[in-house]
């Protein structure tokens, strides 16, 4: 090695704060833990991947987020240092990215997003070769960075959009020509203009709310699946009496429903409504949901002639099981839902937003007779709560020990999922956060009262002071 090539080396070397590398993306605070420079090495990091891999040119998008522009800018430069040819689409959501990088002459794509956390979050959602791009390789990029290990090369860059496109295909797959009234609520987020755009081609009366981009979120958080957060659409659905109300995340790769009478749909119940269409089409097949969904769900998936499978909670996790098993359909508790029937695999709200009115229209089954039709149960939310790094896959093999010594009926695909007292029970890490994650379901109030006890006593037992349901 050359006194020049060993100084070049030093020069490009790079460490992320180690906060930032998570299970699924790259995500912090910017101007804490997120930096223009930690974009631009991960351009030159995971460019340096691609073209390992064979990689020639990639689709860079980002959403609306005040410093995702100069994020974006710094990320695209690293790239193509590395000799790629960079699409860069623009301004949208995360899953016209996705569509970027399926229908164009591309092998991978990056999106700039902070999702669905506070405005001052920013990060990088990645794939290649039409996959997610997570886990170990996402921290061998931190690597890769640390000991300045990239490619080099004089790459190019182009402005393309694809929102045209984007948009055509969302509405391709809408059926019926029934007449429903919608609300619609972007929160600010990356999805406003596309959601703007496939309304104006869909049949019906439609209110939006809050369609404009703007990365601040003045009007609320943009996460459906707090309910807080559905506020200003509930009103909106009982003061114009519509049919039902859709909201989105930031960055469009989540959904919020709430049906006619403003009850929320949360994302199990809304996989059921549309599991129970797809498989009339895909009879016997898999359909996959993670180990937070209610049993209601996979229990009806069984009834109308499907094979349940609960999975392992992550989007990037789902999406990878869905082609290992040919399964036409997924989703998550946490309202990230994938169709590999009649699409292309990933989450994309707008698209499941269509899916749900082309059922309504075609079953005649409102959202409101449907959740009316569900069987009674008492559940908790999902509930986040503290725990040490350090501890919280340590509390969760204590926790695993002591219900194998009880012989209690485990599934222990990720965390512990256990039933008991006519109900079940569920204690999880986070991948992405130093939390852990309960949640309990049964039959009626008392018994959810004993789930949720049983719970607090497990956490005590490991020395962690438990939450409150």
């Amino acid at each position: 090695m050359t006194e020049a090539t060993s100084t070049q080396l030093a020069a490009d070397r790079h460490d992320f704060d180690p906060t930032i590398l998570r299970e699924y993306d790259v995500r912090g605070v910017v101007g804490q833990t997120l930096f223009a420079a930690d974009a631009y090495a991960l351009g030159r990091a995971f460019g340096s991947v691609a073209r390992r891999r064979g990689a020639t040119a990639i689709a860079v998008g980002y959403d609306g987020r005040h410093s995702s522009p100069d994020l974006a800018e710094a990320l695209i430069r690293g790239l193509s240092d590395c000799g790629l040819h960079v699409v860069n689409v623009g301004r949208g959501p995360t899953p016209m990215l996705y569509f970027a990088a399926y229908t164009l002459e591309v092998q991978g794509g990056v999106m700039i997003t902070g999702s669905h956390n506070p405005p001052d979050y920013n990060g990088f959602k990645l794939l290649l070769d039409k996959a997610s791009f997570f886990g170990a390789d996402i921290q061998d990029l931190g690597r890769l960075a640390a000991a300045g290990d990239y490619e080099s090369g004089s790459g190019s860059v182009e402005e393309r959009s694809v929102f045209d496109a984007y948009v055509d295909r969302l509405v391709q797959d809408f059926e019926g020509d029934g007449g429903l009234k919608v609300a619609w609520d972007a929160g600010n987020g990356a999805m406003g203009e596309a959601m703007a755009a496939v309304i104006a081609r869909l049949p019906g009366e439609h209110i939006l709310l809050n369609e404009t981009i703007d990365g601040t979120f003045p009007a609320h958080h943009p996460d459906p699946t707090v309910a807080e957060n559905l506020k200003q659409l509930q009103d909106a659905v009982l003061s114009q009496g519509c049919d039902l109300g859709v909201a989105f995340d930031g960055d469009g790769d989540r959904i919020g429903i709430i049906d006619s009478q403003a009850r929320i749909l949360w994302g199990d119940q809304i996989m059921l409504y549309l599991a129970r269409d797809i498989l009339k089409q895909h009879p016997g097949a898999t359909i996959i949901a993670d180990v937070k969904a209610s049993q209601m769900l996979f229990d009806g998936i069984a009834e109308a002639g499907g094979e349940p499978l609960m999975w392992l909670t992550g989007h990037s996790i789902i999406k990878a099981k869905m082609k290992e098993v040919n399964s036409p359909f997924a989703g998550e508790m946490s309202a990230h839902i994938f169709f590999a029937d009649h699409f292309y695999g990933y989450d994309d709200a707008l698209y499941a937003a269509i899916r749900v009115l082309s059922v309504i229209n075609k079953s005649g089954e409102s959202l409101a007779d449907f959740r009316d039709s569900l069987p009674q149960l008492f559940n908790t939310p999902e509930v986040r709560f503290p725990c040490p790094e350090d501890r919280k896959k340590a509390v969760i093999e204590e926790v695993k020990e002591r219900l194998r010594a009880e012989g209690a009926e485990v599934n222990d695909i990720d965390g512990v999922r256990v039933r008991e007292g006519g109900g079940w029970w569920l204690l999880r890490a986070s991948n992405t956060q130093d939390v852990l994650v309960a949640r309990c379901e049964a039959g009626d109030q008392a018994s959810l009262e004993r789930l949720t006890a049983r719970v607090r006593s497990e956490l005590k037992a490991s020395g962690l002071e438990p939450p409150a349901f």
